[in-house]
């Protein structure tokens, strides 16, 4: 597909040596919230809302053991639901969207969580970036998951002129188009600039001399810096 966007086109042509440089730099891609079935990963991802996957982590187990389904959770005292969840903060309005979340997945779907955008999206207190998760790494189809991660790298590193994350979304979706011989590429290199943000590029004093990308000259952040010595 050609590129009429020029600035596109130059980040689409970079594309294949950044994902290759950071393949070598976080080999292991994957979610580090630990679920058993596609529900508990929706579940907890909407746990991680303004908390630590490892704090996540932590309370889901008793929380699982508890209510191990949408149909526990969808008939569970809302109260019991806070007190298991409580640690990991907002537990109110997290208790509620998960009770409803459960109850819609029940009277819509027959109980068994669905496997498409649009359906996720149907859901209570579900929105684009959980339901992207859950299908790349549930599900293993084509996702974009745009976290403030993906929005502050995309942005330094020049794959986007966005903020907005639905537009950032499409952006990635134009230069890493889904594809069926590897449904999990787009998913995987989400997941590498989340590693990559934590490790190299927070919002704040960003590791610019210990970063290979910006060395590689992928990163418009990091070339702009250079200019300016």
């Amino acid at each position: 597909m050609a590129l009429k966007n020029k600035f596109l086109k130059a980040a689409a042509e970079k594309m294949p040596l950044l994902i290759k440089e950071l393949e070598k730099l976080y080999p292991n891609a994957a979610c580090s919230l630990n679920y058993e079935t596609p529900f508990q990963l929706l579940i907890s991802t909407q746990l991680s809302a303004q908390c630590t996957d490892a704090r996540v982590n932590l309370v889901t187990p008793a929380l699982f053991a508890r209510f191990p389904d949408a149909e526990s959770f969808a008939s569970a005292d809302v109260a019991e639901i806070e007190e298991l969840i409580r640690s990991t903060g907002f537990y109110h309005n997290k208790a509620k969207n998960i009770k409803n979340c459960s109850i819609d997945i029940c009277e819509k779907f027959g109980g068994n969580l669905p496997d498409t955008m649009e359906e996720l999206l149907s859901l209570a207190g579900v929105g684009r970036k959980t339901a992207n998760l859950v299908l790349g790494d549930a599900f293993h189809k084509p996702s974009y998951v745009v976290d403030t991660h993906c929005i502050r790298l995309c942005g330094r590193i020049g794959l986007t002129q966005n903020t907005d994350p639905v537009k950032i979304e499409r952006d990635l979706r134009t230069i890493l188009p889904p594809k069926d011989e590897n449904p999990l590429e787009s998913s995987n290199f989400c997941h590498r600039l989340v590693l990559h943000g934590r490790a190299i590029c927070p919002a704040r004093n960003p590791k610019c001399l210990q970063c290979s990308v910006g060395e590689a000259g992928l990163c418009n952040y990091f070339l702009g810096k250079n200019r300016l010595k």
